[in-house]
């Protein structure tokens, strides 16, 4: 088995990127090959990488990429989330050109990922699948968790956004150096969320993330990833905050300073991050009224692009042991 490592700017670890269709049928599908496969990477040095991507060519004629992501847990593996990052880091390392439609399979989105002119970076477009799952999935654009006042919000991946005034931290600084008792309190808002959710309280969704507007044009956020503080920001979660900004009633929404839902056509956020300023836009078309699966007042959400996205190849064709081999 041959495959690649992968780093993507503003993801918190390399993804180890496997051709899938270079794999006899049936591998990397049990828990104790994937255990094997963490040993080796601890055992060979590797052991920050975390995310582990599998790609292939696409059965369905409107992609070319299939892609499923695993996420890698001190207590085991998490198979629902997504990974933007990652995704991107499956398209860097099959050296297409591009624009690359890729079909997540893990969170049925399909995404497509576009070269911009000069300079090597991206823009990694999510298109909200039809039928359209709820953007808010308790059907409210604010809920009460743990004593705050959170947004929950499903695009790319489900996200708990947070007003940072309710955590007590007024100023840009109170959120660079917040700490532990910040971090344990979001990260049981976040177990708490999940349970509304009906999902695991200790698996990777929902994300988490702290959302204040500290000055004019744009938000400032500090996520949560599953081992501690994220240094930038999930690249699903900047589609996810965006996208909730134009739904009337929530957090980002609110802290954006937005009088009425998205207006049809095109509606750009800047995000400033501990890791640097994330640039996405959203783009809506005229549609109903808003409704219980949070679509915006006056407009249908239809995609959310993340900008300026960079990935390096770290290690190509690495040869994995033999023992991982497996059919099923």
């Amino acid at each position: 088995m041959i495959v690649d490592v992968v780093r993507v700017a503003g993801a918190p670890c390399p993804t180890l990127v496997i051709d899938r269709d270079r794999l006899p049928r049936g591998s990397l599908a049990l828990r104790d090959e994937l255990i094997a496969l963490r040993r080796w990477l601890h055992r060979t040095g590797r052991g920050e990488i975390g995310k582990i991507a599998l790609y292939g060519a696409s059965h369905d004629p409107a992609h070319d990429l299939d892609y499923r992501f695993v996420q890698s847990l001190s207590g085991g593996f998490d198979f629902r989330t997504g990974c933007g990052h990652s995704l991107l880091a499956c398209v860097v390392a099959t050296g297409r050109p591009g624009p690359v439609r890729v079909r997540a399979l893990t969170t049925n989105d399909t995404v497509v990922c576009e070269p911009e002119p000069g300079g090597g970076a991206y823009t990694v477009r999510l298109n909200r699948p039809a039928p359209a799952r709820p953007l808010l999935p308790t059907g409210r654009p604010v809920d009460s968790v743990d004593g705050l006042r959170v947004s929950l919000v499903d695009f790319g991946n489900p996200y708990v956004f947070v007003d940072t005034a309710d955590l007590g931290l007024p100023a840009p600084g109170d959120l660079r150096s917040a700490e532990g008792d910040v971090l344990d309190r979001l990260l049981r808002v976040r177990a708490r969320a999940a349970r509304l959710l009906g999902l695991p309280a200790h698996g990777a969704l929902p994300k988490i993330a702290a959302v204040a507007a500290y000055g004019a044009g744009g938000l400032t956020v500090r996520a949560v990833t599953t081992t501690g503080w994220h240094p930038s920001l999930a690249l699903t979660g900047a589609a996810c905050l965006t996208a909730a900004a134009t739904v009337p009633g929530t957090v980002p929404h609110r802290l954006a300073g937005h009088g009425r839902g998205a207006a049809p056509g095109p509606y750009t956020l800047r995000v400033d991050t501990p890791g640097g300023p994330v640039s996405a836009s959203a783009h809506a078309s005229a549609a109903a009224p808003a409704d219980a699966k949070g679509h915006a007042s006056g407009s249908r959400l239809h995609a959310v692009g993340v900008h300026g996205k960079h990935a390096t190849v770290l290690e190509r064709a690495l040869p994995l042991p033999w023992r991982i081999r497996v059919t099923a």
